[in-house]
């Protein structure tokens, strides 16, 4: 057997988080179109596209906490 590659996790938890912030967008955008996506983002309430900004945000940090190379597995 060889030498089996670092799983990582992260990177890919990272990936998964930003693919689910974008469904949200798009089908708002093709329901409502981009005038009311863009009240959605600048309304006072809390809305999906508001959740799906931070999801990006969570997804972009675990994706560069995945590229720093440390190995989180235990041993």
């Amino acid at each position: 057997m060889g030498i089996s590659p670092k799983k990582n996790w992260f990177t890919a938890m990272g990936v998964l988080f930003i693919v689910v912030a974008i469904i949200p967008i798009i089908r708002d955008l093709l329901i409502w179109g981009p005038d009311f996506v863009s009240d959605f983002f600048t309304s006072p309430d809390l809305t999906s596209e508001k959740v799906s900004t931070a999801m990006f945000g969570i997804g972009g940090f675990l994706i560069i906490l995945g590229f720093r190379g440390e190995n989180y597995e235990g041993k």
